[in-house]
């Protein structure tokens, strides 16, 4: 007889496989941060939730950004994979913010896109310098 699932879990059968629920994203001023990204992604900033501040990826993954008042903040990756739609959408947000996007994770290539796997990419750096990409095509993966 299979295991059942514990009553904590969502998804819906024993076999799922895991899911990505929220990742904790570092910040010195965590308003700040989130409403940056969600500005960019063109989505809302949640509700404060204990010491976090969400944006909901709508996918059920959730941002929680969470204050970093006495460390540096080290830098991660984020990268959002998104219709062509909401890329135009995103580039022309950097643009009225001022926030430049290169076509290259090394930020060496300003104001481009790549074209990689058949879709565009750009990334960009967030208050924290924080390297978040948009993407319209996942990678291809051996």
């Amino acid at each position: 007889m299979p295991a059942s699932p514990s009553p904590l879990s969502s998804p819906s059968s024993s076999t799922a496989l895991p899911r990505l629920d929220h990742v904790v994203v570092y910040a010195r001023d965590r308003a700040l941060s989130a409403e940056f990204v969600a500005a960019v992604l063109g989505l809302p900033v949640g509700a404060p939730f204990g010491p976090f501040l969400p944006v909901d990826l709508g996918n059920g993954v959730t941002l929680d950004f969470y204050e970093l008042r006495d460390e540096p903040v080290q830098s991660q990756h984020l990268a959002f994979l998104v219709t062509e739609a909401q890329f135009d959408a995103a580039l022309s947000r950097l643009d009225a913010l001022g926030i430049t996007y290169y076509a290259d994770p090394s930020h060496r290539e300003p104001g481009r896109v790549n074209r990689l796997f058949g879709g565009r990419g750009a990334y960009f750096a967030d208050p924290d310098g924080h390297n978040l990409e948009v993407l319209t095509r996942s990678y291809v993966r051996p």
